[in-house]
């Protein structure tokens, strides 16, 4: 396993492993405590979370596989505010200053410890002041409740502001062959900063390498504009040309799609959502892909970063009620 530093004027000096487990996607009970074990294993002590994860089992789930492992070994980092209804549709974003402590009192709660390691918004809502709702996490981290703050989903500027309130840890943000959109302002800004970098859709929802991509694609098709479906596509239609490479290499087109990630900075961490032990044994093994330049300029020019489009997140906006409304 490889790792970064985790400590500029922080409250915790943590070795992260640049790969992340993500448990999203995580089902059966068994096998997500199986996964969880087989990646902490393998090296891997970032375990990505949030309290709407299948609401509330995933942040349960956790809190089973690390009873028999020393919570200090393990960094926990939890999203919150997603609104949903009783359909499990995801309706808004709270990021209310007031809810903070709310969620975070079940969060801990769930997870069965009494701190996280890191504590994040899902989603600024542009209506509240991000140092509004960073304040409040922020005070959370004097109490000791929290470790680290984090920010997800946001521009440079946005990252800069919460910064100033409290120093920012690490940014969760979409980043792959196939979105590439950080690379011009959030990343430079970031790394200005001394923030990390967490990665998530580096395989665009388990397209990239996966199986079953025509159901996939008709579930997220559901959520994004035609146009952004159609964009999705293009990508895959360029992501399946990698192979080539990925055969070179000796890798599966996940591994390597994995390896380009974390090609792009020793400060950014490949966030995947493996659902089984034998997948996390999978993506741990992308760290022995290396790339060479040639190797990534090869890789450019089937993929130029000038069509590598967001293409799969909701397609809303965000009222001053923290309630989405679709853009299309």
């Amino acid at each position: 396993m490889e790792y970064l530093n985790l400590s500029k004027e922080k409250t915790s000096n943590f070795m992260l492993s640049r790969i992340g487990l993500g448990s999203m996607r995580m089902g059966d009970v068994n096998e997500g405590i199986s996964t969880i074990h087989r990646a902490l294993d393998g090296g891997v002590n970032f375990l990505n979370t949030a309290d709407f994860y299948g609401n509330g089992q995933s942040e349960m789930l956790i809190k089973e596989a690390l009873k028999t492992r020393r919570r200090e070994d393990v960094f926990i980092s939890v999203k919150f505010g997603a609104m949903q209804g009783v359909d499990g549709r995801m309706y808004g974003m709270d990021a209310r200053p007031e809810a903070v402590e709310n969620y975070l009192r079940y969060t801990l709660s769930r997870l069965g410890t009494d701190y996280v390691d890191l504590y994040q918004p899902a989603r600024i809502n542009p209506h509240i002041p991000v140092e509004d709702t960073i304040g409040a996490i922020s005070d959370l981290v004097k109490r000791g409740y929290v470790k680290n703050i984090g920010i997800s989903e946001v521009n440079g500027d946005i990252l800069r502001r919460a910064n100033a309130v409290h120093p920012i840890s690490l940014v969760e943000v979409r980043y792959s062959l196939a979105d590439r959109h950080i690379e011009d302002e959030l990343l430079p800004t970031a790394r200005e900063l001394g923030v990390g970098v967490v990665a998530f859709g580096v395989l665009l929802s388990g397209l990239i390498g996966g199986s079953s991509q025509e159901e996939k694609l008709k579930s997220i098709g559901q959520r994004i504009s035609p146009e952004a479906l159609d964009a999705m596509k293009t990508n895959l239609a360029r992501a399946d040309a990698l192979k080539e490479i990925a055969d070179e290499k000796q890798a599966t087109l996940a591994q390597l799609a994995i390896a380009w990630v974390l090609a792009q900075g020793e400060d950014i961490i490949a966030l995947v959502g493996s659902r089984t032990a034998s997948q996390i044994k999978d993506t741990i093994q992308a760290l022995k892909v290396k790339l060479t330049k040639e190797d990534l300029n090869r890789i450019d020019r089937i993929m130029p970063k000038e069509q590598a489009t967001s293409s799969y997140m909701l397609d809303v906006d965000i009222d001053a009620k923290g309630l989405f409304h679709p853009k299309h």
